[in-house]
């Protein structure tokens, strides 16, 4: 069958091409490995099973609406942060984009409120947090919520699933390409289809497959970054004034003893702990979310380590998953937990002293000792930063505060492409989203599937 385009991936960056595409009249073909938003559900969250089953596709982070549905449903409606798109097509026009996918968003159910850091709180945040070395970068911030998203991308799959083929529940093996052009896709079962043109959006889940791609076809790659980390849960009331006035706080520091560069990522207040299980690389990551109508009374946030390796290190993605392998094997296959008093001691944790803390622990993680899993240099700037937190929120660098780990972005390979997120060596080949290291958040995500949907309409005959 010949199609105009085929889109590999259901996230938001193929959300929004398919969008484009149809709205352009094109005949589009949609494939993911996982499941349709209604049909996404996670035995262990939904009290079915004790521990992961291994379902042929991990319902937290794949299948339509891509690994952002089941964290917090969070649009950042700003630029400096949450991809590199800025880099491809300039501040003005990612400015418009994200405008003009956030109406999407909102025509399709999304709340229509948003938060907007202002007021003299914010501008005082902001100096303090200079005065310690912490950039902080105010974002207009709409929150869908987990539980809400799950109904704004179901309209989503219902605007489309009239208008174009959608096959879900379906492995992609490998992208056709012929004479230095793509062709189509084979799937896992043997069948080929065709297409004009290929686009790739295949995510954080799917960061593994795009690189064996990658190898495969020999595509060119940009840089090598790696972001792994902890997540951090405290009282509500630690982060109370700025989730108040930022709702969530972005902040950049470069730490003193080894000036790596760390970001906080994904706050959530009153919000929970999450497992996130990656059935590719056989391993369990943690994450957060904020539900809009179940509250906790805590606040958790990640705390990320950036590092950008080079030649001839050429394995980001193995690197990483290897420390989460690491936490996972001394956790009996989940995620560990460890007191931050108990790692300033050099103690592993143990349920009883996180029982007779302060903090009621949220994430369903083992009692352990993260120091045996992180690289020194990782835990030393994730303490340090801590430390330095602490300035705009009082309390962060406490004793009780929890730390689990790991966690990893698996967009770390990220491919050399072109303005129009056209891969240079092979034509009609283009790629988007988290998996591409395109983007590393929803909003802009899905404006990279606009803009790599708008780029082919561009090319089609």
């Amino acid at each position: 069958m010949k199609y105009d385009a085929i889109i590999v991936g259901s996230g938001p960056a193929g959300v929004f091409a398919a969008l484009e595409l149809v709205e352009a009249g094109k005949k589009i073909l949609v494939v993911d490995k996982g499941k349709v938003i209604k049909e996404r559900v996670c035995p262990i969250i939904a009290g079915k099973a004790e521990s992961c089953i291994n379902c042929p596709s991990c319902s937290v982070v794949s299948g339509w609406g891509g690994a952002g549905s089941a964290s917090d449903g969070k649009l950042t409606i700003t630029t400096g942060f949450g991809g590199n798109l800025e880099e491809y097509i300039g501040e003005s026009a990612l400015i418009e984009l994200i405008n003009s996918v956030d109406k999407v968003f909102v025509d399709h159910g999304a709340d229509p409120n948003y938060y907007e850091p202002k007021g003299p709180m914010v501008k005082d945040t902001i100096r303090r947090a200079a005065g310690v070395g912490i950039k902080v970068l105010p974002a207009r911030i709409r929150h869908i919520g987990t539980d809400a998203s799950r109904e704004v991308l179901d309209n989503m799959y219902h605007t489309l699933k009239d208008k174009c083929d959608i096959m879900m529940n379906t492995f992609v093996e490998d992208i056709i390409v012929e004479n230095g052009q793509a062709r189509g896709i084979v799937l896992a079962d043997g069948r080929r289809f065709e297409a004009q043109t290929i686009i790739a959006t295949p995510g954080r889940d799917g960061a593994s497959w795009l690189e064996t791609v990658v190898r495969r076809l020999e595509l060119p790659i940009a840089s090598m970054p790696v972001d792994i980390g902890v997540r951090v849960e405290v009282p509500d009331s630690v982060c109370q004034d700025l989730t108040d006035h930022f709702y969530e706080v972005k902040c950049l520091y470069n730490t003193p003893t080894f000036d790596d560069r760390c970001r906080t990522f994904c706050m959530n207040p009153s919000g929970y702990v999450v497992s996130e299980y990656n059935k590719g690389h056989n391993l369990v990551t943690v994450n957060g979310h904020s539900l809009k109508h179940t509250k906790s009374n805590n606040t958790n946030f990640s705390i990320l380590v950036t590092k950008n390796f080079t030649h001839p290190f050429h394995d980001p993605i193995g690197y990483a998953t290897h420390i989460a392998r690491l936490a996972n094997m001394l956790a009996g296959g989940g995620i560990l937990v460890q007191r931050l008093g108990d790692l300033r001691d050099g103690r592993r944790s143990t349920a009883s002293r996180i029982e007779r803390g302060m903090i009621e622990q949220t994430g369903s993680a083992e009692p352990g000792d993260l120091s045996l899993v992180l690289p020194h240099r990782h835990m030393t700037d994730i303490v340090e930063f801590l430390d330095a937190l602490n300035v705009i929120m009082p309390g962060v660098n406490q004793n009780d505060t929890l730390l689990y780990g790991v966690e990893i972005k698996l967009y770390s390979l990220r491919v050399q492409l072109e303005n129009s997120l056209a891969v240079p060596t092979v034509k009609n080949l283009f790629m988007a989203g988290d998996g591409a290291g395109v983007s590393r958040g929803i909003i802009q995500a899905a404006s990279s599937g606009v803009v790599a949907a708008r780029s082919a309409i561009k090319n089609m005959v």
